[in-house]
């Protein structure tokens, strides 16, 4: 209790400076005395406004910025667009307001500071581009699948005829995981719930009620499957299998593990016990061919060409081969990246008429969003100014938030915010 003591006292140091001086006051009330900045009476000439979580995914604030001077000017207790029009209404004059790609920022916007110019941010452009990208990846895992295992392919001895038990799928619990979700999902859509009820009621993403409602049960338990870790054992089931299958599973445990041992298996031999006694039950996988995932190919579509090593760039190429449609999709995401780190606002508009053309779905969603957003994506590749700074500032918000540990009242946060400079 000595220790605890202790403990509080140095985290109180005002109260324990009171102590010191003689005077009645605790930190309840030492708290009570602090008070918040006032607002000035007119925005910044150019204002940047971006969200920050005080639950994530349940409750957020909206942290307003002089981009000019990197200093925070309000702290709002919601991020609604009735709360932030409200605001630009009091507190007029703002010129140019950076922002995300948030609709509710963009409706207030338009209602309060119609002269306004808005610039969307060129680093949340690049996000939502490398979702698009990553979402076309996933959609076409199949292409890549189907070109690995045929390059994969090895010359072996066609073994004699063996009745091997049924493959049966291993229940894991990612898997069980995704298979209850997707029943509880269709379950609620069935009685005609909205995306947004059943995330809540489930405790969900929008966006992983919607890919699993836009996805059959068959590519999400294949999903789920290929985030299980490889293991050291998973360069060697191949070898496992062809020699099992060759012995009629006659063959010890200890012997394939001595083969596979000297030829670099640095596993135990409990893994290749265990990778045996599934075969012969009949709950082994398949061998899955060696394929990149979709956020490594992604990664290497967003990074600058120059950047890759000589065998990310050469996986890349096999990955483009394999599949035109990522191949489409890599050509218009350096496109976009390259008009955005440069600046280029005049190819915009050629760019998006090829987007919308012949790109894949995902991608020709994210040119249809940019369509929606044009006079503010435009002015983002065009002006220098950005949200970096408002980033800067959420970053220092979370940090204070949890020094906090979520117990402080808003009010007492929104102090915090503004009495700490840059």
């Amino acid at each position: 209790m000595a220790a605890v003591d202790r403990d509080r006292a140095r985290r109180r140091p005002a109260a324990r400076l009171c102590r010191r001086m003689r005077l009645v006051a605790g930190r309840t009330r030492l708290l009570r005395l602090l008070t918040a900045p006032t607002a000035p009476d007119c925005a910044p000439r150019v204002l940047g406004v971006d969200e920050f979580a005080f639950r994530k995914g349940y409750t957020y604030g909206t942290v307003l910025v002089d981009v000019e001077t990197r200093r925070v000017v309000d702290v709002l207790p919601d991020r609604t667009s009735e709360t932030f029009a409200a605001w630009l209404t009091e507190h007029p004059g703002a010129g140019i307001i950076c922002r995300d790609r948030a609709s509710a920022y963009t409706k207030a916007v338009k209602e309060a500071a119609p002269h306004a110019l808005e610039v969307a941010d060129r680093w949340h452009l690049l996000q939502n581009l490398s979702a698009a990208v990553e979402k076309t990846c996933h959609q076409h895992r199949d292409c890549l699948r189907k070109r690995a295992e045929e390059e994969t392919v090895t010359e072996v001895p066609e073994p004699p005829p063996m009745l091997l038990p049924p493959a049966e799928l291993p229940r894991t619990q990612i898997i069980e995981r995704a298979r209850h979700r997707y029943e509880d999902i269709y379950r609620l859509l069935e009685k005609r719930w909205t995306i947004s009820a059943i995330a809540r009621r489930l405790n969900l993403d929008r966006k992983t009620v919607h890919r699993f409602r836009d996805t059959d049960l068959d590519g999400l338990l294949a999903s789920a499957r290929e985030r299980r870790p490889n293991g050291v054992l998973e360069p060697f089931k191949a070898y496992l299998n062809v020699r099992f299958t060759e012995a009629q599973g006659q063959v010890s445990g200890t012997q394939l593990f001595l083969e596979i041992q000297a030829r670099g298996y640095r596993g135990s031999r409990q893994v290749v016990r265990k990778h045996l006694a599934a075969l012969r039950a009949g709950t082994a996988e398949p061998v899955r061919a060696d394929i990149p995932s979709p956020r490594k190919i992604t990664s290497w579509i967003m990074r600058p060409r120059e950047t890759l090593t000589d065998s990310q760039d050469e996986r890349l190429l096999q990955v483009r081969l394999a599949c035109p449609d990522i191949t489409r999709a890599c050509d218009l995401a350096r496109a976009f990246a390259d008009m955005v780190r440069h600046q280029r606002a005049y190819l915009l508009l050629e760019w998006l008429r090829q987007a919308e053309q012949d790109a894949p779905k995902p991608m020709k969603g994210f040119a249809s969003f940019l369509r929606q957003d044009l006079d503010a994506v435009t002015a983002g590749l065009t002006l220098r100014w950005s949200s970096g700074v408002v980033e800067g500032h959420v970053n220092r918000v979370k940090t204070l938030k949890r020094a906090m540990y979520g117990r402080a009242s808003f009010e007492l946060l929104r102090t915090r915010i503004l009495e700490n400079g840059p």
